[in-house]
């Protein structure tokens, strides 16, 4: 299994170039995250091929460097099954300020909370027209972590934010 991260200027045709070199090599796209932030492509995604074939494809991804796409490739294992987790969606919504990524971070690490998922962004409010922050998540914690307590930490970053937390 591959683990690769992607990384270049946007333009038509990249996932193909990614695809066309993957499938050449019978290799197989399981998973991938990818997006377009601020005119760049950037996206991670999860690959099993033979492993008698798999430096060959690292060879032909990282010539991709030629073409303006900087690929990286890290090899790795079927993860372990893990004890008893429970998986939390998570909503946020605040108004921006700088630091609100660390601080929820640092809460739910606190509470040994993996983020699986997260996506962010800063908006102007359609009424107010103040910047506010949201980020949605996709979360795992132990069977045994309490989202009131959860909560309550996260609640305690400010008056004003929204929270939404959910076992899924």
């Amino acid at each position: 299994m591959l683990v690769l991260t992607v990384v270049g200027a946007d333009r038509t045709g990249l996932v193909q170039l990614l695809a066309d070199r993957i499938a050449a090599l019978g290799g197989n796209w399981e998973e991938s995250r990818m997006a377009r932030l601020a005119g760049q492509f950037a996206g991670i995604l999860l690959v099993t091929i033979d492993p008698a074939r798999g430096d060959e494809l690292v060879g032909s991804l990282r010539k991709l460097d030629e073409a303006g796409l900087q690929v990286s490739v890290h090899r790795t294992e079927a993860p372990a099954s893990t004890a008893a987790t429970i998986r939390i969606a998570f909503a946020l919504t605040a108004h921006d300020r700088p630091g609100i990524v660390r601080d929820v971070s640092a809460i739910l690490a606190e509470h040994n909370i993996n983020v699986e998922e997260l996506e962010t962004e800063v908006a102007s409010a359609a009424m107010s027209g103040d910047r506010m922050f949201s980020a949605r998540a996709q979360l795992v914690a132990a069977a045994t972590t309490s989202l009131a307590e959860l909560r309550s930490r996260l609640e305690a970053l400010g008056g004003e934010l929204m929270l939404d937390l959910s076992i899924v």
